[in-house]
């Protein structure tokens, strides 16, 4: 039996190997860091393990994280997605996807790739670092995509965004994914 970090519900499948396998990897692909820069604006109040217990729903609703045929919705895909029972059926949010979106690809314009705007906040550079909500990176992330435009990625939801995609590495002391530097 592997370690595991102490939030990950065990019980859980999805959970277990989200952790496993994804958690704290660094990514690099655009279209996986808009999905998770998705999920995680979804996730605002709510736990990580309802979001991750209806990714699949949500890659269904949100044309697999297309992020181009997400930045053009209409009024009548928002209606259709506020109906959905297998997502979060948040109008604000929902909203928020749509213009995060389109501020995604301007960003990738800016940048090349989302990828190279993500990076650049740490040079390329992992942070080691556990037990916190936010930091002086997640602040700077934050308020540089809140000036572009972007909603629902409060310093927090960033924290979890950087986690997520690896910019960040908590895994706790003990889980057999513990690193404390390259």
């Amino acid at each position: 039996m592997k370690n595991r970090c102490k939030w990950v519900n065990l019980e859980n499948n999805n959970y277990v190997d989200y952790h496993d396998n994804e958690w704290g990897e660094k990514v690099f692909d655009d279209k996986k860091l808009f999905e998770m820069l998705l999920l995680e604006s979804f996730q605002a109040g709510l736990s990580w393990e309802c979001i991750l217990n209806k990714r699949k729903y949500f890659c269904l609703a949100f044309d697999n994280f297309d992020v181009v045929k997400v930045s053009n919705y209409d009024e009548d895909k928002i209606k259709e997605l506020l109906k959905n029972k297998n997502i979060i059926r948040n109008k604000l949010k929902i909203r928020a996807s749509i213009n995060n979106a389109k501020i995604f690809i301007k960003i990738q314009k800016e940048y090349t790739t989302f990828s190279n705007y993500i990076w650049h906040f740490t040079n390329n550079k992992v942070i080691y670092e556990r037990d916190k909500t936010k930091s002086i990176l997640s602040d700077e992330v934050s308020e540089d995509l809140k000036s572009r435009g972007m909603k629902f990625v409060g310093s927090t939801i960033i924290y979890s965004y950087l986690q997520a995609i690896g910019v960040i590495n908590s895994h706790d002391e003990g889980c057999f994914k513990y690193k404390i530097g390259d």
